[in-house]
């Protein structure tokens, strides 16, 4: 976040939006116990919600399970990837960045000195290429046990005559548990988007080939999500006003996998996202850069080290 709020300060763009969030969930639950372990050890300034609470303070979220609880982080929020990504594109440019637009790489040879890299108009040659291509990065680093899945995203509408706003200051950015194993996570509306909403998980989240993946939507698409909806979200129309496609590409572990496979000093990765997606990419592009400077790193990275997947040939 701070990152983020750095880049926003030097861009005079907006980039992230402190709505806070609501965990909701069993106290058992990884999205309860996990947050809360999180902010012991980062004292974080987080408010613990019984159900009544957390129904009087939300009353948007219906139908709350007994035993269900709510975490209150004040300082969560949005970040609009759009926005990042011109910014961030801007301050390379003026740090001396080349910038190569509408240039799709398609393939990747580490060569003696370095490596060498494809495109369909020129080749480029570096000490070191960095790989952060999220669908794609399992074709260009194909020892990578990735699995780009197709990923719907949905926007809703509030209805007509809700009885509670659905707009971001009232229904801010939450995570919930809802039966059957799932969850929900979203947002409210603001100023240029709408209610958006998602699954953690659909079956139809299907592994794709990310060159040929399927970018028309039908109503499957929003079958599961519109269901939960209509059971957690009285005030809001179940069927979505905006579906898109997107991907996710997912690890084993469901963790990030950043650093230099087999250690090779030529190559780093940086993806596998799980649908973590975008918020991380400040804090990501900052562990890559001190990877790529040969600096340490301001965190431990064994976690994320993409040779947790790798044997040595």
């Amino acid at each position: 976040r701070e990152l983020f709020v750095e880049l926003e300060a030097s861009s005079g763009l907006s980039i992230v939006e402190q709505s806070g969030a609501v965990m909701i969930g069993p106290e058992t639950s990884d999205v309860i116990s996990g947050t809360l372990a999180a902010a012991a050890a980062h004292d974080l300034p987080i408010e613990r919600l019984d159900r009544a609470a957390l129904m009087e303070r939300f009353p948007q979220h219906a139908n709350v399970a007994a035993g269900h609880v709510g975490v209150w982080d004040p300082e969560a929020g949005l970040a609009f990837p759009e926005n990042a990504v011109v910014a961030a594109v801007a301050a390379a440019r003026s740090e001396g960045a080349e910038i190569y637009t509408d240039t799709r790489v398609t393939d990747i040879d580490l060569i003696d000195g370095g490596a060498r890299i494809g495109t369909a108009t020129r080749d480029f040659t570096a000490r070191q290429v960095v790989v952060t291509t999220g669908p794609w990065l399992g074709k260009l680093v194909p020892e990578l046990p990735l699995d780009p899945q197709r990923t719907p995203m949905t926007w809703f509408d509030e209805r007509a005559g809700a009885e509670h706003s659905y707009g971001i200051d009232a229904f801010p950015t939450f995570i919930r548990a809802m039966e059957n194993d799932q969850w929900l996570w979203g947002h409210g509306s603001g100023d240029g988007y709408a209610i958006k909403i998602g699954p953690e998980d659909d079956p139809n989240f299907g592994t794709v080939d990310p060159d040929t993946v399927d970018r028309y939507v039908s109503a499957r698409d929003w079958e599961l999500v519109s269901d939960l909806v209509a059971q957690a979200f009285p005030g809001i129309e179940p069927v979505p006003a905006r579906t898109t496609t997107c991907m996710i590409t997912r690890s084993p572990d469901g963790q990030f996998q950043v650093g230099r496979p087999y250690r090779d000093p030529r190559l780093i990765v940086g993806g596998g996202c799980s649908g973590h997606a975008f918020k991380h990419a400040a804090g990501i592009g900052e562990l890559i850069a001190q990877i790529a400077c040969d600096e340490p790193t301001l965190v431990p990275t064994d976690f994320v080290d993409p040779n947790r997947f790798l044997t040595s040939s």
